[in-house]
């Protein structure tokens, strides 16, 4: 089974393009070395991809036939994610109250309403 199918069988990404891009881009490794998404792992790998702000750390055991449940993925990967990563998940975002990213285009009018109320309760202070 090649690594992307892998990933998002295992449920580390929630389709398999975003975890082929992820591999594309550099943000998993096999053995702390680059690959490619049609790399085929073997049993014992050891597999780190940076998901949002997490990194996961995963043991390659087995490849099911396709997608699993939630509760039959410990049988297909061992889960070595320190408890300092999964921290960081229930870290608050610090991006800025009002940022858009770039690209979004033009807020819309609920979103406009938003921001509005964050710039008076912050021009209220």
């Amino acid at each position: 089974m090649r690594l992307d199918q892998w990933l998002w069988a295992v449920r580390v990404y929630k389709s398999r393009t975003l975890a082929a891009e992820a591999i594309k881009g550099g943000l998993v490794k096999v053995e702390g070395e680059r690959s490619k998404p049609a790399h085929e792992p073997k049993p014992g790998e050891l597999i780190t991809a940076r998901v949002g702000i997490m990194t996961r750390t995963v043991r390659f055991l087995a490849a099911p036939k396709s997608r699993v449940a939630a509760k039959l993925v410990a049988d297909f990967m061992e889960d070595l994610t320190p408890p300092e990563e999964r921290e960081k998940r229930r870290e608050p975002n610090l991006l800025p109250p009002g940022f858009r990213p770039k690209g979004t285009g033009r807020p819309t009018k609920r979103e406009r309403r938003v921001l509005e109320e964050l710039t008076e309760e912050d021009a209220g202070d």
